[in-house]
This record gives C-alpha cells, structure tokens and sequence, in this order.
C-alpha cells in the first residue's frame, strides 16, 4: 500500500531548495532571484489557504499563472517565475518531499525574445561626456565600455587588480578569475581616477567619498542618472556590456579571444551577437579595438 509523504510546510520546502541551490554552486543571484519568485508564491497561495507545499496541486498554480498575466506581468517575466515554480517541485518530487510534481503540466507563455540593446558610436560618446566631469564615473564608464566586465565584477575590483596596461577580475562564485588587457583610453581614465581617490584602508577601487566601497546599486543608478543626462533613451547598464561585445565582433575580433575576455562560458554566448551586427572582416584580428 502506497504511502503520501509527510505533510511540509512551504516555508520548511523553501528553506531545502535554497540549500540544495547553494550546495549545487548556484550563484547568490539566481539563489535570491528563485527565493523570491517562491515567496511571491508562497504569499498568494497564504491567502487561500495553502501552506503546505504538499498540498498543492496544478491547478492551484494554473491559477497563480492567471493572476500573473492579470497583473501586468509580462509574459517573460511569467516564464522567469515558472522556471523557478517548476525548479522548486522538481527538487521536492525528486526528495520524495512530494508523491507528483504539480507544476510538470504547466507550459510557459511564449514571448519574443527582443535583441540586445546596443549603443551607437555617437551614443556611446555622448554618455562619456556626460560624465566626463565625474571622473570617478567616467572611470567606471570607461572600464565597463572597454572591457565589458559585468557590473557586479566591477564593483569588487581591488586597487592591486588594475595596473596600467592590464585588468584583474577576480574569481565570484561560478565566473573564473580573467585578465583583460586596458587600452589608453580605459588606463587613463582609471589613473586620472586614483589622483583623487580618498586616501582609505578600504582596498576596493571604487569607494564612496566615505571610503566605503561603492555598491552596485550605488553605480548602476549613477550610470542611470547620466544616461538621462546624454539623452540615451531605453537602456541599461548591461547594455554597454552588449556593446563591448557587438562592436568587437563589428570590427573582427575573434570571438574566441572576445569570450575570454568577457567571461562567457560558452562560445556560443559570444558568437550569437553576430546575428545583431554588420560585419565584412574576412581576416579575424588578436586584439581587441578602443572603442
């Protein structure tokens, strides 16, 4: 005679998955960004009653799609969440935690997947003048239009990481440890930079005038605030990775040597940008172009 599982509670079920996320090396990210999908989740199925991840069934979460896509979600943004859902009940199902998995029925909405946004030339320089007088935001600028590093690798470099001809980007959870080579215009806008920086204990590069390290949030909504400055409409800070990478690719650099750079961990994640810019090089080149 078969037996169901023990009652669990979701809050119990949540605390398991997120666990078993950290102890599969999955990144602080994407453990936050699961948890937080779950909690939504987890909120709405409070107000009908449900608080046992055992006791919930596909239809309850047929449901909480509907309410989604009747709440101004986008329909990316229901497939996000579903990834997460489907994540969730599959890990339980596999523990034993659940006799059937509620959420294997549930098919994603589709959606179009939109191309990468990717800053003109005269874009580009219109944001370095915008901030051209912030030199410590024109160093940031200029590093992550030149480099491509993501913003969060940004954020940790350390004043030993950056020499003058070359950048050190340090091992975080599953990115690899890189070099990048600094161009003159990346190299000059960090020293002009380390002329001013406060005389601190704090070994991060970018600090507040405090000396305290300056926050991914802290840049991303500098950045922002200049993109509205220069008249850049529809963009975000990830974008000037994208545009590293598109205008590398444009002026044929070997997306080997691109990937590397940037940190992708597949070949693929470089080479499909080439579906988004013109490109006539026959030869590929072994170094990388200033933008």
């Amino acid at each position: 005679m078969n037996t169901l599982p023990d009652p669990v509670s979701f809050a119990s079920a949540l605390a398991k998955f997120s666990d078993h996320l950290k102890d599969q090396k999955r990144s602080s990210a994407t453990v936050i960004a699961y948890a937080n999908d779950l909690k939504q989740l987890q909120a709405y199925l409070e107000e009908h009653r449900i608080t046992q991840a055992t006791t919930v069934q596909t239809p309850h979460l047929q449901e909480y799609v509907a309410y989604l896509s009747n709440h101004n979600y986008t329909a990316k943004s229901v497939s996000r969440k579903l990834n997460s859902i489907k994540s969730f009940f599959k890990f339980l199902t596999i523990q034993g935690l659940t006799s059937v998995d509620p959420a294997k029925p549930l098919g994603h909405p589709k959606y179009a997947t939109l191309p990468p946004r990717i800053l003109s030339t005269d874009e580009y320089k219109k944001l370095r003048d915008a901030s051209r007088l912030d030199i410590r935001m024109s160093a940031i600028v200029e590093l992550l239009l030149q480099t491509g590093v993501r913003i969060s690798e940004l954020a940790n470099i350390h004043l030993e990481d950056a020499s003058k001809n070359e950048l050190t980007i340090r091992t975080a959870e599953n990115n690899p440890a890189r070099t990048i080579p600094l161009n003159r215009s990346a190299a000059t806008a960090v020293q002009n930079y380390l002329t001013i920086r406060p005389q601190v204990k704090d070994l991060h590069l970018f600090v507040t005038k405090t000396g305290r390290p300056l926050l991914v949030r802290n840049i991303r909504t500098a950045i922002d605030r200049y993109f509205r400055h220069a008249g850049i409409k529809n963009v975000k800070v990830n974008d000037l990775r994208h545009t590293f990478v598109a205008h590398q690719l444009q002026a044929g650099v070997d997306p080997e040597l691109l990937a590397k750079t940037v940190g992708h961990k597949r070949l693929s994640s470089t080479s499909k940008y080439l579906d988004f810019v013109k490109t006539t090089v026959s030869t590929l080149s072994s170094r990388l172009v200033e933008l």
